[in-house]
């Protein structure tokens, strides 16, 4: 690592943001925490010029609002184009994007989305690094909950190699800290081995001692669900492999 320098972290309370500003603070850098809540909207733009004064690199760790596909394509636009326009403005050197892994696969939705983002942020002024990340190890506690009905819970067939956010976030960290110019543009990083999203989904269960029964489900009607059920959302042979595995990450958190 350089010197200390300041970097910005869009999405600062977010899954991934808010490890993102510990590690960067443990590194010596000068964090500044950008969310909604700390007065700064990278949608609207407001706060914004204040927030980037004297900021080196931005990473961009902010979730869109909904997962309806238009919307958060706009909500992710809008971001990437404020955050060139006034990183420009302020003298900001690089910009950090976490992305999903197969984005550029899907046709629809929140994966389509984040291909918007990609795209709307390298156009910018300011060079940028993309880094694709599998599903993480939190993803699959909300989908416990989302699939919820009465006493069985409905999770997607998925094929993953889910990562922990806290892995992620590091990875982002590193990329901020980079001096040289970076070979590719865009990079994966996922956890160490493929995992079953549904086979993850019971051991959650069975390790709180929950006794909703789970299964797993396909949705036809998704143009995109055959990318979780073939291994389209697996990383490609050149991606960063980090643990810890899904079960690993449950010993260290309960």
């Amino acid at each position: 690592m350089d010197a200390p320098r300041k970097i910005a972290v869009v999405g600062a309370t977010g899954r991934v943001g808010h490890h993102a500003v510990d590690l960067l603070a443990a590194r010596g850098h000068d964090v500044v925490s950008m969310s909604r809540a700390t007065g700064v909207d990278v949608v609207t733009g407001d706060g914004l010029a204040g927030a980037l004064e004297g900021v080196e690199c931005v990473i961009d760790a902010a979730s869109a609002p909904s997962p309806d596909g238009e919307s958060a394509t706009a909500f992710f636009t809008a971001a990437a184009r404020n955050l060139q326009e006034a990183g420009g403005r302020a003298g900001v050197r690089r910009i950090v994007v976490v992305s999903i892994i197969g984005t550029d696969r899907f046709t629809a939705g929140y994966g389509a989305a984040k291909i918007a983002h990609e795209q709307a942020t390298l156009s910018g002024p300011i060079p940028a690094r993309i880094l694709r990340a599998a599903q993480f190890h939190e993803f699959v506690g909300q989908l416990l909950a989302w699939g919820k009905q009465g006493e069985v819970s409905y999770v997607p067939k998925m094929r993953t190699q889910l990562i922990a956010a806290r892995t992620v976030a590091k990875a982002l960290a590193d990329l901020a800290d980079e001096s040289a110019p970076a070979a590719d543009v865009i990079t994966e990083i996922a956890g160490p081995r493929e995992e079953s999203l549904v086979d993850a989904a019971r051991l959650l269960v069975a390790r709180r001692g929950d006794p909703i029964r789970v299964e797993d489900v396909s949705d036809p009607s998704d143009p995109d669900h055959g990318l979780y059920e073939t291994g389209g959302l697996l990383p490609g042979p050149a991606a960063t492999l980090a643990g810890p595995t899904f079960e690993e990450w449950l010993d260290s958190t309960n």
